[in-house]
């Protein structure tokens, strides 16, 4: 997706969050919990890699992977917060039949979130952002040689819940889905092979435990 895009998408939210953070100027008179929040989970990583090869025609998938993820929550208002997640997970790549080989992601991303109503036990919330998506550890197939994973950014929307057992510790769920195109390369006995354009579009499914201080 073109920058101007993730511009755009930046200029809504801030049009929805302003207005409702101008409205909370002590954060202490409005909101009973601490600012920070972490949480670890194990992830799901559903994987689209709809694409097409250059050369053969062939279609490209991408596997899915589980892999456990951490990330951190600052909340400057009542209902307002930002989290940056890290994680890291190993994908196989596909053409065809063809098993080309496979590549680590790292996939930063930082949402802005709203919490309905974060001083209740069950504290819902949904948010949008932007991911940068690195590849790295390129492990190429049978057959196959210089495997290369061209990494881009993408938007991501994002809902969960919180279930609060005390005033630290919660259950946590959550949903992102990441709106990613990607450029694959790779040799096949001297044949350079291409797919440009990627659609891997992860839907990223996740369940943890919260604490906030």
């Amino acid at each position: 997706m073109a920058f101007k895009s993730y511009v755009l998408t930046g200029t809504v939210l801030a049009g929805i969050v302003i207005p409702t953070a101008a409205q909370s100027d002590d954060f202490s008179s409005v909101f009973d919990k601490d600012r920070f929040q972490v949480r670890a989970r194990a992830v799901a990583v559903l994987a689209d890699g709809d694409g097409t090869e250059n050369v053969t025609g062939l279609n490209t998938d991408v596997g899915n992977a589980i892999t456990p993820e951490v990330d951190l929550t600052y909340f400057f208002t009542r209902n307002i917060a930002a989290e940056v997640i890290a994680g890291t997970a190993q994908h196989q790549i596909f053409a065809g039949a063809s098993d080309i080989g496979e590549t680590w992601i790292l996939p930063p991303t930082v949402t802005l979130q709203y919490h309905f109503q974060p001083q209740e036990k069950f504290s819902p919330y949904i948010g949008a952002g932007i991911n940068y998506s690195y590849f790295y550890g390129e492990d190429d197939g049978t057959g196959f040689d210089n495997l290369d994973v061209e990494g881009g950014w993408g938007y991501a929307l994002q809902a969960g819940a919180d279930y609060w057992i005390n005033d630290n510790w919660g259950l946590n769920i959550d949903m992102k889905y990441i709106d990613l195109e990607v450029d694959v390369d790779v040799d096949a006995g001297g044949t350079a092979l291409s797919a440009d354009d990627v659609d891997l579009n992860p839907v990223i499914f996740g369940v943890g435990v919260s604490y906030r201080f």
